[in-house]
């Protein structure tokens, strides 16, 4: 008997993430996360890997790679996620494995209010801004030898 090799499972098959299908509303919410986006300061759409980002200092804060799920993706900071998650478990939910242990949070387009989007896109925009601004900083400053 030849023992036969099984391949692994996709990652598709294994979220446990519910799957949040496009609806009108949904497909209305993209264009809006679109639109929200776009108008924080000095953002800009730009794709990675064939799926929309949104971009400020040339790093991502926010994805729709999943809006084909009905999901919007944010980068927040893990606490952050917590909040929001605590908040309205009915709107986010982190993403699955690590990158959701890292702060990086769905958001479910045809649960969320415009408020409630426009407030989440400005945290991880916020966020991003922060983060350019240190690496910046940390750049600027001279070298300390021992």
């Amino acid at each position: 008997m030849s023992a036969k090799k099984s391949r692994p499972p996709s990652a598709e098959s294994t979220s446990t993430e519910p799957a949040h299908q496009l609806t009108p509303k949904s497909t209305k919410a993209v264009a809006d996360f679109r639109r929200l986006a776009l108008q924080l300061d000095g953002v800009e759409e730009s794709s990675h890997m064939g799926s929309p980002d949104f971009r400020v200092g040339g790093r991502i804060f926010a994805t729709l790679a999943a809006q084909n799920k009905g999901y919007g993706n944010l980068m927040l900071a893990p606490e952050a996620q917590a909040d929001f998650v605590a908040e309205q478990p009915e709107v986010f939910l982190p993403i699955h494995g690590g990158w959701g242990r890292m702060g990086m949070t769905h958001i479910i387009l045809a649960a969320a209010s415009e408020d409630v989007l426009a407030g989440a896109l400005r945290a991880a925009w916020k966020l991003r801004v922060e983060q350019n601004a240190a690496v910046a900083n940390r750049k600027r400053s001279p070298k300390r030898n021992p």
